[in-house]
């Protein structure tokens, strides 16, 4: 009897401390929405309109872009560095020549064609030995490389298959601050990740990222990983291919312009390499100096700073110290562009550019050669007397005659103008506000002439390169 007096006891205890756990029959556990058919209300009961659409809009792209976006996976072969033991004779005899080891790395891409070309960035898939892509519905697939471009780093790789889901190429020319943009790659190997923000800037050059820059820069977080993946309009429309991130700063990713790559691609898919057009010119930034002593109302074009001999330039009657300011009607806006509007013009392809000079503004029609067919040239400086020759003149320069008819620079004053802009002993001085330079006593006298305070424009010869310097007389 005790027995049973102990196990009923022990029954209601248990039910008394249930009860306080899980609460009685009228209060339960959690709130379930009624949004889900529960009984309690959504905290907000009123969204804005905009903002539902806005999220659906995001996650309509998701949907119907993410079969085209595809996962690359590489291995490759590379050199391991033992810089100690392989300058030992005895090395190849102890471990049979040079060592290699097995490199993996991820990337992103996107499908182009119905038939398995696949567009993405050149350092995703360079030097790869094996590529496996994988597609969103998890079918894995060998790729080869088509062809790559390392000057804009795009690269086509293609798989074997039909009716497969190809993306929606769109028009980067008309990208504006502010849009929204999405990225959607494979993230530290986070497959069909996808990312939001808003166009930055456009037209990012200058970056030291690859030859031929036309950036698009946004705030939509690229990641390693990202590299090759396409950066998209609310359309669901490919803008720009994710190339690179800015390491030390969050929010600051740059895509390669979708107009940009195009040529390059088609080239790539049509012949597995990249012709681009020549001009035949060397060329310079203008700075505000050297714009105030050509002329120019404004800091824009590129400045020649020398013309190869037999050149389409040539031809086409364009000077050292032209200015060239426009291609087509495109007004340049620095060497840069110039450089990318002459090499995405192409190969026999006539073009009219527009000049300042002397004060006047020029037109002149050539036809594009092949980059292909350019002299290669030297960049070694020459060398110069590495002893001063008397004191330094008003732009901090000591200068002597040099061979055959010149006058070259001895000696740079530290702190002086000259200095300051980047004259180097040994430069060769060509020409002084565009008057031609023989002699050191050519050189003296122009600066002797010039008036206090005012500005001298100064060519001068740097081994196989043509530089214009603007110096200020003190």
């Amino acid at each position: 009897m005790d027995m049973m007096l102990r196990l009923l006891l022990i029954l209601l205890l248990s039910s008394t401390v249930l009860t306080a756990c899980g609460g009685s029959g009228d209060t339960p556990l959690f709130l379930d929405s009624k949004r889900k058919g529960g009984e309690a209300e959504a905290p907000v009961k009123d969204v804005p309109a905009d903002i539902i659409a806005t999220q659906k809009a995001f996650s309509n792209v998701s949907r119907k872009v993410t079969p085209s976006v595809v996962n690359i996976s590489t291995i490759s072969k590379k050199k391991v560095i033992q810089p100690f033991f392989e300058m030992n004779p005895f090395f190849e005899d102890f471990f049979g020549g040079p060592q290699f080891k097995r490199d993996k790395s991820l990337g992103s891409g996107f499908l182009i064609s119905k038939d398995g070309y696949i567009v993405t960035n050149d350092h995703v898939v360079r030097d790869a030995e094996s590529i496996q892509v994988k597609l969103s519905n998890d079918k894995v697939y060998d790729a080869k490389v088509v062809g790559g471009d390392q000057k804009t780093d795009i690269a086509v790789i293609k798989i074997t298959g039909t009716d497969l889901p190809a993306a929606v190429l769109g028009d980067s020319d008309k990208l504006e601050v502010g849009q929204w943009a999405i990225a959607i790659g494979n993230p530290f190997g986070l497959e069909r990740s996808m990312t939001v923000g808003v166009i930055s800037a456009t037209g990012r050059s200058n970056m030291g990222i690859e030859t031929y820059e036309n950036f698009i820069q946004t705030d939509a977080s690229i990641n390693p990983g990202n590299s090759g993946g396409p950066l998209l309009n609310v359309y669901g429309e490919v803008i720009g291919i994710n190339t690179a991130i800015v390491a030390a700063g969050q929010g600051i990713g740059f895509a390669i312009p979708i107009n940009m790559a195009k040529p390059i691609f088609s080239q790539l898919i049509q012949k597995g390499s990249v012709s681009r057009g020549y001009m035949g010119v060397t060329i310079q930034p203008v700075t505000e100096e050297l714009a105030a002593s050509f002329g120019l109302k404004q800091v824009r074009g590129a400045l020649v700073n020398d013309v190869i001999p037999g050149g389409p330039a040539d031809k086409a009657g364009i000077r050292q110290g032209d200015v060239i300011t426009g291609v087509n009607g495109s007004d340049i806006k620095d060497s840069s562009h110039l450089q990318r509007l002459v090499a995405e013009a192409g190969v026999g392809k006539a073009v009219k550019v527009s000049l300042f000079r002397d004060g006047k503004n020029l037109e002149v029609s050539m036809t594009l050669a092949s980059a292909e067919s350019a002299p290669r040239q030297k960049r070694e400086p020459r060398g110069a007397d590495e002893s001063p020759r008397g004191g330094a003149d008003p732009l901090g320069l000591v200068v002597d005659d040099g061979e055959r008819g010149s006058a070259v620079v001895v000696d740079v004053a530290r702190g002086s103008a000259a200095a300051e802009a980047g004259m180097k002993r040994g430069d060769q001085i060509i020409s002084v506000n565009r008057t031609r330079i023989t002699s050191s006593a050519d050189y003296q006298r122009m600066v002797r002439q010039a008036p206090r305070g005012s500005s001298l424009t100064v060519l001068v010869r740097r081994g196989e390169a043509s530089i214009y310097f603007a110096l200020r007389l003190k």
